[in-house]
């Protein structure tokens, strides 16, 4: 028998095989999928290779949902085609992101647009920074080199590090790991771990937050397995790749081309307004108000906010229901009450905001590509878009100027009321504006004495928040419904994956989900170990 080969350099990766099947479904299955993000975007992939036919719907006009780009509004005279994009913000593209990747090949079989950035840094306010560039990659070497380099963590803190804490980011154990931390936040792992403030800033506080919440509301079992998956328990390095230019262009465009060769249909720009199940079991999507499509199957790959509208009118009796789970009463009624309850507890992340500045003069050539901040104030991480997107570029060199993006992961007017208003989700716009810029010229000094020339600003608010209740309370792929899956970042998972990667892992398991009741097999996954370094036996996969 020949031993899979990991999908990168972790000889420790670990695979998850799809149960068996036919490599084809045998009969006219047609499946809508709701949300053309990566996680409806992985299902419909799946689906499509296996012969079923696929309908994607997305609200937007592109492909890509949290990760997707546009072209810009135009200011008044400005040229029809200057090529100005906008996006929701910068997103690294890990390189133990092994399901992502395998997506994203589908239409770049060897990844030519995805390019490496050289460093990672992460600056304090006091200027402090941190870099992950030429540490080792492999654990627990590379944490080791880490703490020794770190100018936010000397030797002489060591001595009040709580050893025991500290310990329990080598020593994980995944599925079990997920509940030893229920009811417990970040902020709160992070008091009793005791690292010095600049070491907890940068090297733990910074990824809490790049889940869009404050880490007293992150929990504290989601920073131990992002911290696991991306340092401490994976080879593969913690420097990552991005897109040679936006988005679209490089990755989902493509992709979407993909899908309509096999055979799928893209609905973009198209809104699902409800969605039912038929006497037969089958489903009614509507598009729209006058549109309603039929379905053997739903992948609904939407947010928290956008699943509660569309799967609270389902509660009530399912025709052909046969799973029960903790109901005496035998109808099905008890686990439908429960899955809706579970439904309905789901929130969404603090709005977020994103700043991008076409700017008359260029920032510092030394200026990094990507800098990850804290204790600027609001603002969370600064990117200098030419030096890796081509249509960037392409405007720097025409107009001698940097694109400049500021982000910031969590502007919480109910934490901060300060920051209220009447713009988009609730935020006063022109004061995280100013305050944002304020942090620019504060970081990147040059920047004071530069124009602006164009700029777009975004606030959102639609990224489920990994909270601290209890891990089995979160929804899964499976559904009380036949037929009915669910896909995307928020969902409960086993496995220690993240984000993006989540993203794309749900929406391959809601095909695999429905492809098992079909016959036919779905597609393997790798993820990083499952055990922490202080766990895993020699040998051992």
């Amino acid at each position: 028998m020949v031993r899979p080969v990991p999908p990168g350099r972790d000889r420790h990766a670990v695979r998850h095989p799809a149960d068996p099947g036919t490599a084809r479904v045998t009969g006219d299955q047609h499946v809508v999928v709701v949300g053309g993000g990566i996680a409806g975007l992985g299902a419909a992939t799946v689906l499509l290779e296996r012969g079923v036919r696929v309908t994607l719907v997305e609200a937007c006009e592109q492909l890509g949902g949290r990760v997707r780009a546009w072209p810009t509004s135009r200011p008044l005279g400005a040229p029809a085609a200057d090529g100005r994009t906008m996006s929701r913000g910068f997103h690294a593209f890990f390189r133990q992101y092994y399901t992502l990747r395998s997506l994203l090949r589908r239409a770049d079989p060897t990844l030519r647009h995805l390019v490496p950035v050289p460093d990672y840094p992460l600056r304090r306010g006091d200027g402090l920074t941190d870099s992950f560039a030429a540490l080792p990659v492999t654990p627990p070497a590379n944490l080791a080199a880490f703490v020794v380099r770190s100018p936010t963590f000397p030797v002489s803190a060591l001595a009040s590090v709580h050893v025991p804490s500290a310990l329990e980011l080598i020593n994980v154990s995944y599925p079990e790991s997920h509940e030893r931390y229920d009811g417990e936040s970040a902020e709160a792992f992070l008091d009793r771990l005791r690292f010095p403030d600049g070491a907890r800033h940068l090297a733990l506080e910074v990824f809490a937050r790049s889940f869009f919440a404050h880490p007293s509301d992150f929990g504290a079992g989601e920073l131990v397995g992002m911290f696991h998956a991306y340092f401490t328990g994976s080879s593969e390095g913690l420097l990552f790749d991005v897109p040679d230019d936006d988005y679209d262009t490089a990755l989902w465009a493509p992709l979407g081309r993909y899908l309509q060769g096999l055979g799928g249909q893209l609905r973009l720009g198209e809104r699902v307004t409800s969605l039912r199940q038929d006497e037969a079991g089958g489903w009614r999507v509507r598009v729209g108000q006058d549109e309603e499509l039929t379905a053997d199957a739903v992948v609904l790959a939407t947010d928290p906010r956008a699943t509660r509208s569309l799967v609270e009118p389902l509660a009530g009796p399912v025709p052909g229901q046969s799973a029960v789970l903790d109901d005496a009463s035998g109808d099905g009624t008890g686990e439908l009450q429960d899955w809706h309850r579970r439904v309905a507890a789901g929130r969404n992340a603090p709005p977020f905001v994103v700043l991008r500045l076409w700017l008359d003069g260029t920032v510092q050539p030394g200026r990094e590509a990507f800098l990850g901040t804290s204790d600027y104030d609001l603002l969370d991480n600064v990117t200098v878009l030419e030096r890796f997107e081509a249509g960037a570029a392409r405007w720097s060199a025409e107009h001698g100027g940097s694109v400049v993006e500021l982000h910031a992961y969590a502007v919480d007017p109910e934490r901060e009321p300060a920051l209220a208003g009447d713009g988009p989700r609730g935020v006063d716009v022109e004061l995280v504006r100013s305050r944002l810029l304020a942090s620019l010229h504060e970081v990147y000094p040059e920047t004071a004495a530069l124009g602006v020339l164009h700029e777009e600003l975004l606030v959102e608010d639609d990224c489920g928040l990994v909270g601290t209740g209890p891990w089995r309370d979160r929804l899964t792929v499976r559904t009380p419904y036949p037929g009915l899956v669910l896909a995307g970042d928020g969902l409960r998972v086993d496995w220690p994956i993240a984000l993006m990667e989540r993203a794309a892992v749900t929406g391959v398991l809601a095909a695999n989900q429905l492809l098992v009741g079909w016959g036919a097999r779905g597609e393997d996954i790798w993820t990083v170990p499952l055990e922490g370094v202080l766990r895993r036996r020699p040998g051992r996969r």
